[in-house]
């Protein structure tokens, strides 16, 4: 099937987006990421290199495969923050897609700042960055940040690292009604399953990160959301049956033969 990925002017054959952070080094990450088949890989730019050739350098290890960098803001909490890190990476790198996230409460939940975000947005789209913002499973603040500029809005399915899948199902849903720029569902998803079941929500992608880098298994599991991705988005595509309170028979009952 002919279904990219559509991401401001970017296009991707994959739906699942995945992380580079807890793994052991560079060389397990490059492996499970080409096990799940993504394309992007998003790197948190205020902890990892990606800019100075004299230390070991993240972008060295993707060189010569079809994976592009999604710089992240993680690590600030303001919306001033963001911008100066984004700015200061685009002049190094020239990339220009980013992932925005300001987060509110650093102690706990690592929830994010959505006013701080919405304020960031407006200004790095005014700038000419294309932006997936991640924000919390609200619909209303999701359309909020569509009007300020995202190209894609990333709803959390529960706190980051928790691995609890996703705990608002309804709301997934409802952010998937009430913006038309693609939804990707980011953080706290736990197993391949919890994929497959945002995008039969309706989820355009995933983003994966502690899941597969903490798993026993990295590469295993990085293939294992690669085709849970797919399975989802076929499952929706195909329009599940509708739920009922009691059993219907595969066969119909007309014309039975009686003894």
């Amino acid at each position: 099937m002919n279904d990219k990925l559509i991401v401001g002017k970017y296009e991707f054959n994959s739906r699942l987006i995945v992380g580079s952070g807890k793994y052991k080094d560079f060389q397990t990450t490059k492996e499970a990421t080409l096990a799940s088949g993504s394309e992007l890989i998003t790197v948190a730019i205020r902890r990892v290199n990606i800019t100075n050739p004299n230390e070991e350098n993240l972008l060295d290890y993707f060189k010569g495969t079809n994976i592009k960098l999604l710089p992240n803001s993680a690590g600030c909490f303001t919306a001033e923050e963001a911008i100066t890190t984004f700015r200061l990476m685009r002049e190094a790198t020239g990339i220009d897609i980013i992932k925005l996230e300001v987060i509110g409460d650093a102690k706990k939940t690592l929830y994010p700042d959505v006013i701080e975000t919405i304020k960031a947005c407006e200004i790095l789209k005014k700038e000419g960055f294309t932006i997936m913002a991640y924000t919390s499973d609200d619909p209303i603040i999701a359309k909020r940040l569509e009007d300020a500029g995202a190209d894609a809005i990333m709803p959390l399915a529960a706190p980051i690292g928790s691995g609890l899948g996703i705990q608002n199902p309804y709301n997934i849903a409802f952010i998937r009604d009430a913006v038309k720029v693609p939804v990707l569902v980011d953080a706290g998803l736990g197993c391949a399953s919890d994929a497959s079941y945002a995008m039969e929500l309706g989820a355009d992608g995933i983003l994966a990160n502690t899941a597969i880098a903490q798993a026993q298994n990295p590469m295993a599991m990085a293939e294992a959301f690669r085709y849970a991705t797919i399975a989802g988005r076929l499952s929706y595509q195909a329009g599940r049956i509708p739920k009922k309170p009691y059993a219907t028979a595969s066969s119909p009952i007309d014309g039975l033969i009686h003894f």
